[in-house]
């Protein structure tokens, strides 16, 4: 099932994407869902990030080659750090390049967990009870800040630096699915989940070790080697199998 946050002359509303049409849901898509008998034409409805989380919870270098290019090792452990609610987009929305603070913007195409009820210190067995869904993502960071800072608040913390969308498959198996990034159709990044250091059942139990998650929370499961600098006017594309593509175009930041 894909649940899709969405934008009508009507309003903001979420759905359950079918073929040709959205069915509108009542109030939010956790637990049971209350369809309102609503239906929309997809060439109706404008596509909204599908979630607005609490929280945004990366993970660094989970992949071994992207660890490798950035010139260190995998980290033994999960290397968590944040991303503000206030950097995420949807899709067909626009990358600010904030090209009088930085000079290097990169992509980062992942793929994306998304919690679907509060939890805390949940073991790796059960971490498929507290999902949601998954989605695409671009971790879009300031290369040359991240370097500059010695950490990555402000380097990740930018306004649109996290692209989310374009809906939340529910249905999707993480353990291997084929991640693709393009840069003005031109693949940038391929890989597949299965090369993930640390799996997706780890990193859910890792991380509610640490907090708690609320409904909506976002957990990006890292970015595989390939990663590279974005100019304005590029168009970067993200497309994780199963799941759908989640294409932004950057611009000048005003």
């Amino acid at each position: 099932m894909r649940i899709a946050r969405f934008a009508t002359d009507e309003g903001m509303s979420f759905g359950v994407v079918e073929e040709n049409t959205v069915a509108a849901i009542a109030a939010h898509p956790f637990g049971d869902l209350a369809f309102t008998g609503q239906r929309y034409p997809l060439t109706d409805v404008r596509f909204l990030a599908p979630i607005l989380p609490s929280k945004i919870i990366a993970i660094g270098k989970n992949y071994a080659e992207h660890a490798a290019e950035m010139g260190s090792e995998a980290p033994a452990e999960p290397l968590i750090f944040g991303k503000p609610s206030t950097a995420v987009i949807g899709p067909g929305e626009a990358i600010a390049y904030p090209q009088k603070l930085s000079e290097r913007v990169d992509y980062e195409g992942e793929l994306a967990v998304v919690i679907g009820r509060m939890c805390r210190e949940v073991p790796a067995a059960r971490a498929a009870d507290v999902i949601l869904g998954y989605t695409c993502a671009n971790d879009v960071t300031a290369r040359d800040l991240q370097a500059r800072d010695g950490q990555w608040t402000r380097a990740k913390g930018f306004d649109t630096f996290c692209p989310l969308g374009p809906w939340i498959e529910t249905e999707a198996d993480p353990s291997d699915l084929e991640i693709i990034t393009t840069v003005n159709g031109e693949v940038r990044q391929r890989a597949r989940t299965s090369r993930l250091m640390h799996t997706i059942p780890a990193l859910v139990e890792y991380v509610s070790q640490v907090m708690t998650l609320l409904p909506g929370d976002v957990i990006l499961t890292g970015t595989p080697a390939g990663v590279g600098p974005l100019e304005i006017g590029d168009e970067v594309t993200v497309t994780v199998e199963d799941i759908g593509g989640l294409t932004n175009r950057v611009v000048a930041r005003d």
